[in-house]
């Protein structure tokens, strides 16, 4: 089951995949009964492509559901930022990755872009979790040096000291072997840093074609700020830095206007949408129908600790709840609110968190289709009470169709539809996960 598009859902029945020897897929094609795999999956089980995770606060790990009910200045000043601060204990991160990256590949996230903390060693140590465990990943030490808006004790020295970690970081990830792991430039949002880091990080990207990301207007205090100091937008401000290039990851967005969606398209940057933190911080609900019509690229994340929640599936459920809250409204008292067409189904907000991710980053991910890397997690049904046994006839049984209507397109039988509606929430056992065509995960 996956989706190629934001609008199409494919059901495969009984496919042979191949792969050459780097983990990538040469063919994929209904099996035949003479067929030999080194790997067969029971016949219940359903094979997904990889999920992907474009916004994750690794120093976070451990925040998650604290301090949610207050603003967001204040959650990174209370909370936040003193929690990052202790990862000057290079021991302290260390453990904190050997849990974190093994259980997010557990629930499928074979691909993860982290914001790490300012701390060189604890940066380079994540990254060598992630090549340690076979997580696909981009990895990025946070800059960030303005004195007002961040503690003396957690924050680069000086522009000049900010953009040089920065920039040893890059190298210290470049030097792991293969590059299931990249470096990514991360000035941590604009509020946290001067203009002469943000024009350091512009230039460090020209020079190293390293990929961005940063938060860009997350809510109405980052926007209002940015606005107050630049006198435009974040998004303009961010370009004028060199900040915007192909595949840059603006995390939230929730307050962009359409002219700035059309200078993102126009640089080649795309949006994280961050579904359940921006209903705690964004003070809006991101419109994802019309900036994905509009051809904007998408990809989702679940911005722990922002986002209590480290599961990409039901990060999916949450795209869709917010997207019903914008089209019918929140207040009982406006009930002539309207916005018809605002809604997205479970086909789009999968799409987001596997190929929209991929196409948000640049990558050979996202699908299961000749070309493409082996990123795959196998999942069973059966764990789940919701699923009818598949033994059992009639319609939404959970069972494949015998006539061979499931093959995806306008023939697909209903049952598969509401079985991946289940398994796009979150429904069933993972059981197995490969990346780049090795086993990362084994329930």
């Amino acid at each position: 089951m996956q989706t190629p598009s934001a609008k199409q859902l494919d059901v495969l029945v009984d496919q042979l995949i191949e792969l050459d020897g780097q983990g990538r897929i040469t063919d994929v094609r209904p099996a035949r009964a003479d067929d030999e795999a080194e790997v067969t999956l029971p016949q219940t089980s359903i094979l997904v492509p990889g999920l992907i995770d474009t916004h994750i606060h690794a120093p976070q790990w451990t925040q998650r559901g604290v301090g949610l009910d207050l603003p967001l200045d204040k959650w990174l000043n209370d909370y936040t930022f003193p929690l990052e601060s202790s990862f000057a204990d290079t021991a302290r991160a260390e453990s904190v990755w050997r849990a974190m990256v093994p259980e997010l590949l557990s629930v499928g996230t074979t691909t993860a872009v982290y914001y790490s903390s300012i701390h060189e060693e604890a940066t380079q140590a994540l990254a060598a979790a992630c090549a340690e465990h076979g997580q696909r990943a981009f990895v990025g030490r946070v800059a960030m040096d303005h004195p007002a808006n961040t503690p003396n004790d957690y924050r680069d020295s000086s522009p000049a000291d900010g953009l040089a970690a920065s920039r040893r970081s890059i190298e210290a990830i470049d030097r792991l072997t293969g590059d299931l792991v990249q470096p990514i430039i991360t000035p941590r949002f604009i509020p946290s840093c001067t203009d002469e880091l943000l024009t350091g990080l512009g230039r460090l990207a020209a020079e190293t074609g390293v990929r961005i990301q940063t938060h860009c207007s997350e809510s109405l205090w980052e926007h209002g700020y940015v606005l107050d100091r630049f006198g435009f937008s974040d998004t303009d401000a961010l370009a004028s830095f060199g900040l915007l290039t192909d595949h840059t990851v603006l995390a939230h967005s929730v307050h962009i206007s359409d002219a700035d969606r059309d200078t993102l398209m126009q640089h080649g940057a795309g949006v994280s949408h961050c579904p359940l933190s921006n209903s705690y911080f964004g003070d809006a609900v991101f419109p994802v129908r019309h900036h994905l019509d509009a051809g904007l690229r998408m990809g989702l994340g679940t911005d722990v600790a922002g986002g209590p929640e480290h599961s990409m599936r039901a990060t999916c459920g949450h795209a869709v709840t917010s997207s019903r809250m914008l089209e019918a409204g929140v207040d009982p008292g406006r009930s002539s609110w309207s916005r018809p067409g605002d809604r997205i189904d479970m086909t789009t907000a999968f799409w987001m968190a596997t190929l929209g991710g991929a196409e948000l980053l640049g990558i050979d991910a996202g699908l299961l289709s000749r070309g493409r890397v082996f990123d795959a997690v196998a999942i069973d049904p059966t764990t789940d009470p919701s699923f009818v046994s598949t033994n059992q006839t009639g319609t939404d049984q959970g069972g494949a169709d015998p006539g061979g209507t499931d093959q995806g397109g306008a023939g697909m039988a209903e049952s598969d539809n509401r079985r991946f509606e289940r398994i796009a929430r979150g429904g069933g056992t993972i059981t197995q996960v490969w990346v780049d065509g090795v086993l990362t995960h084994k329930r």
